[in-house]
């Protein structure tokens, strides 16, 4: 079996590879341009999953591009599902239909990372602000919310992936870990922060300048 950070490395450059064939309406997002950061902001990702997570993903990615399919358009597609139902209704037809199993691990792993993400919310509010919103009562044509991102990337993965992150996240539970705090502590250490609490400290003090 590979290494974790081979793993990871192999992980994101699929989906970079992918990623950047992404159509959006009015052209590239400037997101598209930027190699280093999308890697890294997926590392950030990846870091928290398990090595059966991992392994299964990849799988799932290699899959996906020797059958021509992009899973991170299919991934945007599936949001436009509350966003833009109309668009939605145009492109359905087109996306792999989600087994059922999949669908009953989705309905049991999004409310439990929408409350994890709730968490950390609180507790670090000036890092979390500008954000996704939460939940998806809040979508509108313009904000996805976080809710939304993660069913919409969830049913591109396969029973097996979802089987392994349900897993993952039953495990996580029992030991009383939160995994959206986890990746947050990430990304703070990713922006150069030594942790996730000087990073909301930082921006509590640019807020306030800005506001004084």
């Amino acid at each position: 079996m590979k290494e974790r950070a081979q793993l990871i490395d192999d992980l994101c450059d699929l989906e970079w590879k992918m990623f950047v064939q992404v159509n959006n309406n009015g052209g590239k997002a400037s997101c598209q341009n930027d190699e280093m950061f999308f890697k890294k902001m997926r590392m950030c990702q990846y870091d928290a999953w398990s090595t059966d997570m991992l392994v299964s993903y990849l799988a799932d990615l290699l899959n996906a591009d020797a059958s021509g399919r992009n899973l991170p358009m299919e991934k945007y597609a599936w949001m436009m599902e509350s966003t833009h139902p109309a668009e939605f209704e145009g492109i359905r037809a087109s996306l792999p239909p989600v087994p059922a199993e999949s669908l009953a691990i989705i309905a049991e792993l999004v409310p439990i990372q929408v409350e994890w993400e709730a968490e950390v919310d609180k507790a670090y509010p000036y890092m979390r602000a500008g954000g996704r919103p939460l939940r998806k009562s809040q979508d509108s044509e313009w904000a996805t919310s976080f809710e939304t991102y993660m069913e919409g990337e969830l049913k591109t993965f396969s029973t097996t992936t979802l089987q392994a992150y349900k897993e993952h996240v039953k495990a996580m539970q029992k030991e009383g870990l939160n995994f959206a705090l986890i990746v947050a502590e990430n990304t703070a250490k990713a922006y150069g922060f030594e942790s996730l609490a000087a990073a909301d400290e930082h921006a509590r003090r640019r807020r306030a300048r800005n506001t004084a």
